[in-house]
């Protein structure tokens, strides 16, 4: 089972997210609704991947993987960004802070799975 971490302010989001998910029988989910959260639990917790929505209230999902990256467990674990706000310029930013993907939403929820495992090759 592949541990996945899911960072996403939205509950609808993050219902969607974590059936397809589960569904697929290749990951187990755990969710938080904000990148102090994510930051909280990853001191106890180590995800083989983490996604993280791009805009939440309080602590953008760049600014959260910023912050994941100083914690050494986490420094090469890949992130995967889901946005609505999918530019050319973003992509880049995010790339450059070691996103492996960027899932532009609303995303497919039968494809997310296979999306989230080709970006962790």
């Amino acid at each position: 089972m592949i541990k996945l971490l899911h960072v996403e302010d939205d509950a609808d989001i993050r219902e969607i997210a974590k059936l397809s998910l589960e569904l697929s029988g290749d990951f187990d989910v755990t969710q938080c609704e904000s990148g102090p959260d994510a930051l909280a639990l990853v001191q106890e917790y180590t995800p083989d991947v983490i996604l993280l929505d791009m805009m939440m209230p309080g602590m953008t999902g760049k600014e959260a993987l910023v912050q994941m990256r100083k914690i050494p467990k986490l420094a090469e674990t890949p992130a995967v960004f889901m946005t609505a706000r999918a530019q050319v310029s973003e992509l880049e930013e995010l790339r450059a802070i070691g996103a492996a993907d960027v899932i532009s939403k609303p995303f497919d929820p039968m494809a997310l799975p296979d999306q989230i495992k080709a970006a962790m090759v």
